[in-house]
C-alpha cells in the first residue's frame, strides 16, 4: 500500500472537498488522501475526520462502512484532528437524536436553548452561525497547545451548529467560544485535537491551526 501522510474520513458526509482542499494546501508535499477504506486509515501517520451534517447520520454512516474501528485506533494512537462533528462523535451521548458516540472523552453534546438572548436582551438564533472568538486555554498545562501556535487568543473562527459538547472533564478544554455564555468549541488530549469551528473555512487562523497539526509530533 502507497504511505499516506493524511487520511481524510470519508463517511459519506462532511464538508470533504474543503477540508482536503485546505490540508494539501499547508501539507507541504504531503500527501493528503480522503478515503472510506478502513486499511489506508489504520495506516496513515495522520488523520482528519471532518464534520457536517447530524449526528445520528454519522455514527449510522460510520458503522454502514466499517469505519468505526479505524478511527478509533486512529484516535488512541496516531495525531487526530476532529472537525465539528467530528469532535461531538467523541463523547458518550449526544442529545442529537439520543445517538451514542465513541466514548473516547467523557461527557455530552447538548443542544443550545430555544431561547437565547445576548446582554442587550436581543434574541440569539439556534443554529449559531458564523464568525466568533475562540479563547484559548491552558488545559491544566504551564503553556497553550501546540495547535494554537501563531494563533493570536481570542482569534476568530467560524461555527455552525446547534450542538456542543459540555466534557465531564475540563482539563480537556482547550479553546472555548461565548453564544451567549462559554462553551468548549476545542479539546485536546494526548494525540487528539478536536474543534466544533470549522478550521476549514476559518480563512488564516484556520490554515494555521491544519499546518500546525500536518506538524504535530504528540
Amino acid at each position: 500500500m502507497q504511505k499516506v501522510d493524511i487520511a481524510v474520513v470519508d463517511y459519506g458526509m462532511g464538508n470533504l472537498r474543503s477540508v482536503s482542499k485546505a490540508a494539501l494546501h499547508v501539507a507541504n508535499g504531503k500527501s493528503v488522501v480522503v478515503t472510506s477504506d478502513a486499511a489506508v486509515i489504520h495506516a496513515a501517520e495522520r488523520v482528519i475526520f471532518p464534520g457536517q451534517g447530524a449526528m445520528p447520520d454519522c455514527m449510522r454512516e460510520l458503522d454502514a462502512r466499517h469505519l468505526r474501528d479505524a478511527v478509533i485506533d486512529a484516535a488512541k494512537n496516531k495525531p487526530f484532528l476532529g472537525i465539528c462533528i467530528g469532535m461531538q462523535l467523541l463523547f458518550e451521548h449526544s442529545e442529537e437524536g439520543d445517538t451514542a458516540g465513541l466514548g473516547l472523552f467523557k461527557g455530552n453534546v447538548k443542544r443550545f436553548a430555544d431561547k437565547l438572548t445576548d446582554d442587550l436582551g436581543e434574541k440569539l438564533k439556534v443554529p449559531h452561525m458564523g464568525w466568533n472568538q475562540v479563547f484559548q486555554t491552558n488545559n491544566n498545562q504551564k503553556q497553550a497547545h501546540p495547535l494554537w501556535a501563531g494563533i493570536k487568543d481570542a482569534a476568530r473562527f467560524y461555527h455552525v451548529h446547534s450542538y456542543y459538547a459540555a466534557p465531564q472533564d475540563n482539563a480537556v478544554t482547550a479553546g472555548e467560544t461565548e453564544y451567549p455564555v462559554r462553551f468548549t468549541s476545542a479539546v485536546a488530549r494526548d494525540n487528539i485535537f478536536a474543534t466544533q469551528f470549522h478550521v476549514e473555512k476559518s480563512a488564516a487562523a484556520g490554515l494555521q491551526l491544519l499546518a500546525n497539526f500536518v506538524n504535530w509530533k504528540p
